[in-house]
């Protein structure tokens, strides 16, 4: 089972990164994903989740408005598209695979059994 993220980098405020979660080893289709996050100094995050469908959404009330999640309609990916970045929204990105969508990072800690490396986003002011 291999969770690989991408598209993190170096932005300014007011910019956009896509970030990309490649699947494999695994039945992509039958899974929620979603996307966590660590700031420096701080503990997990959630941000984001998608049903196994990509019907259902859900997101932060801190990222709301601002980021996309979306599941590839052909390949095993899920994706982050992040919008208005914000200084605050510097983190270590992960995303996660788990049997069904949940709000909670801790819950996810917990029940998730399948968790990337993750990508780096780095606002700057």
């Amino acid at each position: 089972v291999q969770l690989v993220e991408s598209g993190g980098g170096l932005v300014q405020a007011g910019g956009s990164l896509r970030l990309s979660c490649a699947a494999s080893g695994f039945t992509f289709s039958s899974y929620a994903m979603s996307w966590v996050r660590q700031a420096p100094g701080k503990g997990l995050e959630w941000v984001s989740a998608i049903n196994s469908g990509g019907g259902s959404t859900s997101y932060a009330d801190s990222v709301k408005g601002r980021f996309i999640i979306s599941r590839g309609s052909s390949k095993n990916t899920v994706y982050l598209q992040m919008n208005s970045l914000k200084p605050e929204d510097t983190a270590f990105y992960f995303c996660a695979a788990g049997r069904r969508p949940i709000t909670s990072a801790t819950m996810m800690e917990t029940s998730y059994p399948y968790w990337g490396q993750g990508t780096q986003v780095t606002v700057s002011s």
